[in-house]
Formats: C-alpha cells, sequence, structure tokens
C-alpha cells in the first residue's frame, strides 16, 4: 500500500466515524430535553440504527457489490447524508425529526461496510494491515467528543437548556459533505460481483449460514449475542441522557474514554484469549456488563463519580472481549465456505433484531421510571445488568466450546511440531 493510498484510508476512517459520534453520542439528551421525546420516542429514534444494518446487505449486495464502484457509493451516500443531517439540525419536533433520521440511518450503516470495502482492495493482507487503518475510525469518535464537550461545550447544563446541542448536527452535516466530496479521490474499487452473475437473497443475507445453528455450541453462541445485545441498547440509548441529568460535567468528553479503552482492550485481548480461551473470555465480557450497570445504579456525579467513570472504562471490556472474540468464533466454526455469510448473519442478529429489541424494552423501562420531571435511574440500570447477568449465567451452563477448544490444541501441535523440525535442521 502506498503512502497516500494509506492516509487517504486513515483520514476516510476519522471522518466515517467523526460523522456518526458527532451526533449520535448526545441523540437522547437532545430528543428528551430539546424536542421532549419521551423514552418509547427515543427508542424509536434509536431503532433507526437496526433497520439501518438489516437493510445494510441489501444495499450491498444489490448495487455496490454489482454495478457501481464502492468509493463512488460512498461519496453519493455521504452527501445525501449531509443534507439529511441539516434537516435534522432545522427540525423543531420530534415528528418532523423522525423521518429525516430513518432515512439517513437507512443510507449511512451501508457506508460502515463500504468503507471496510476500500480498504480492503487496498491491502496485501487485511489480518495485519486493516487495525492500524481502522483505529482511526475509534480516533475519529473519540475527536467529535472531546470538541462537543471541551471545544464548543454543547453539553454542559446551560447549553443543553439553550438548545445548543441541535449544533451536533450541523457539525455532523459539514463532515458529511466533506467526506462525501473527499471519497471521490479515494482509490477505485470496483464491484465485486460481476453483472450478470446470479446471487440469491439468502446469499445476500448471509442465511446460507442459517445451517450453522444445527451445531449446539453455535445455536447456544448465537443466541446469547442476540440477547446481550438488549443490555448493549440500553447503553447507546440511555448513556448520556443518564450522565447529563446526574449532573457530571462534560458528559460527551468523559465518554470517550469508552473509546479508548477499546483500542487498549483490543490490544490485550489475544493475550487473554491465547492465556484462558475463549469461553472464558466471552463470560468475562459479559460480566462485565454486568459490574457496568450496578457502577451506573450506584454512582453519582458526587462522591461516586469513580463508579460512573469505571463503568464508562468497562466499555472496552463489553465491547471487544465479547464481540471480537464472537466474530473469531464464527469465523472458526463457519470455515471458508460460509465465512462472510456467517459474519452477515451475526451482525444481522446483533445489530439488527438484537438490539432493534433492546432499544424498545430500554424505552418502555424509561418511561416506567419517569415521573415527568427526573428518572429513577437506579432501577433503569438494574434491569439491564440483571438481564446480562441472566446471559452470562445461561452461557455458561450451555456453552461446551470443545470443538473450538480441541481445533486450538491442533493448531498448537502442528506449530510446535513446525518449530521442532526446524530447530532440528538448523
Amino acid at each position: 500500500m502506498t503512502t497516500t493510498n494509506r492516509f487517504k484510508l486513515s483520514l476516510m476512517m476519522f471522518l466515517e466515524f467523526f460523522v456518526w459520534g458527532s451526533w449520535y453520542v448526545t441523540l437522547g439528551t437532545f430528543l428528551g430535553n430539546n424536542l421532549d421525546a419521551n423514552g418509547a420516542q427515543l427508542a424509536a429514534a434509536f431503532s433507526t440504527q437496526s433497520f439501518g444494518a438489516i437493510i445494510a446487505p441489501f444495499i450491498i449486495g444489490l448495487i455496490a457489490d454489482r454495478f457501481f464502484n464502492a468509493e463512488k457509493i460512498l461519496s453519493i451516500l455521504h452527501l445525501l447524508g449531509a443534507l439529511l443531517l441539516f434537516l435534522m439540525f432545522r427540525a423543531d419536533s420530534f415528528t418532523s425529526f423522525y423521518p429525516f433520521v430513518l432515512v439517513y440511518m437507512l443510507i449511512y450503516m451501508p457506508t460502515l461496510a463500504l468503507a471496510n470495502s476500500v480498504s480492503f482492495s487496498q491491502m496485501k493482507d487485511p489480518s495485519t494491515e486493516f487495525s492500524s487503518i481502522r483505529v482511526w475510525g475509534t480516533l475519529g469518535w473519540i475527536a467529535s467528543g472531546l470538541m462537543i464537550s471541551y471545544f464548543f461545550v454543547w453539553d454542559s447544563p446551560g447549553a443543553i437548556g439553550e438548545g445548543l446541542l441541535r449544533n451536533t448536527f450541523l457539525m455532523a452535516s459539514i463532515s458529511s459533505l466533506v467526506l462525501g466530496l473527499f471519497a471521490f479521490t479515494l482509490p477505485a474499487t470496483p464491484p465485486a460481483t460481476k453483472t450478470g452473475e446470479k446471487q440469491s437473497v439468502s446469499e445476500l443475507l448471509g442465511l446460507d449460514a442459517l445451517k450453522l445453528l444445527k451445531d449446539r455450541d453455535f445455536a447456544i453462541f448465537f443466541l446469547s449475542s442476540v440477547l446481550i445485545c438488549i443490555p448493549l441498547a440500553f447503553y447507546y440509548q440511555n448513556a448520556n441522557p443518564f450522565l447529563s441529568e446526574v449532573g457530571l460535567s462534560n458528559p460527551t468528553g468523559k465518554m470517550t474514554i469508552g473509546q479508548v479503552s477499546e483500542v487498549l482492550f483490543l490490544l490485550l485481548m489475544p493475550f487473554f484469549f491465547r492465556k484462558f480461551g475463549l469461553k472464558t473470555t466471552l463470560i468475562v465480557g459479559m460480566l462485565a456488563w454486568v459490574v457496568r450497570y450496578i457502577f451506573f445504579a450506584f454512582g453519582d456525579a458526587g462522591e461516586g463519580t469513580y463508579l460512573l467513570i469505571i463503568g464508562i472504562a468497562l466499555h472496552g471490556i463489553c465491547y471487544d472481549f465479547f464481540f471480537v472474540s464472537g466474530q473469531i468464533y464464527t469465523d472458526s466454526k463457519a470455515g471458508p465456505r460460509y465465512k462472510s455469510a456467517a459474519q452477515g448473519l451475526i451482525t444481522l442478529a446483533t445489530y439488527g433484531i438484537g438490539m432493534l429489541i433492546g432499544f424498545w424494552i430500554a424505552g418502555i423501562v424509561s418511561d416506567l421510571y419517569f415521573d415527568g420531571e427526573n428518572h429513577q435511574w437506579q432501577n433503569i440500570w438494574l434491569i439491564p445488568a440483571g438481564i446480562a447477568f441472566a446471559v452470562t449465567i445461561f452461557f455458561l451452563l450451555f456453552f461446551k466450546d470443545n470443538d473450538f477448544r480441541k481445533a486450538n490444541e491442533l493448531r498448537r501441535d502442528k506449530k510446535n511440531i513446525q518449530q521442532s523440525r526446524t530447530l532440528s535442521t538448523e
């Protein structure tokens, strides 16, 4: 990969996640405080991400993989996104806001896969090169949060009262426009599938991988992945409004600690994975959700601030140890034939179905524990903590991991034999 292309791909990833982080983290706080949205309406707004995740395979499979270069579709979608974000900035009620956020997420979610496709097309070995490009996306998300909290100070109590959080959509709109124009300069990425080459709907959605569910362990992992997305949805939907309501200063900036943690634990995960194995790694990831929400339930913006900060910092374990480990497990179970289909199926089930259910439940719980002025946050957070604990117990009791463990032992044995042969010939 040339230095110029590495710079372009890194900037693309930075802007891709800067756009999303610019408005998504503070969405719940903005809707609740400035558009008087209730819990059900918050759930509807956040569920647009799930609808986007469900429809993304159609857009990628039917259009991007067949007819047009990925970088050109990426450009067009972000230019359209810039217009929609501007319309979200101008909206003065939830009724007028919702159609724009729905259409926006339907066209934004496919750009995540498109950005990956453009990157992979320039790499000789994605397994070693991609992480150094993808990390710029996390840095973009962090940068947007720091700008909101510490540069513009849009998430302070006074600024929220004045409606300044609305400006996050304008910042996102401008950055989406910049990315849309910049994407035209990205390396050419032709369609992956030749025109005329037939591809079934089941292949587009990864449904061919459903036969993997015949494996008992994979079926348990699959169900656990869907269920653990319910507490994950509580975090995305309620964390920023919660931190703002309890009076934590610069909540959006402090939430970037979670992304820093994500980078650090992503680096530590291979060691933990080799040392303790798949099942332990997945269980630690699920238990981290339990601990995080208990800390949120009993923390406050005074003496209990450290509990809130630790809860935010646990994001790396919560996400990396379960979801990244889960991707590795899925890859190992699927094999070459169903590798892409299996990853697509897991994404559809988690970010699509799982989080859709989670946002709906989070909205009901938020309305149930709202007295018209304040939320009973302790009760709200203990519910996803309980759900995560129940999923962990279910997984602990029924997931055996025998095939994966044997496969790893076989790989280690082969590696040891190869090393021994190398030493004997030296």
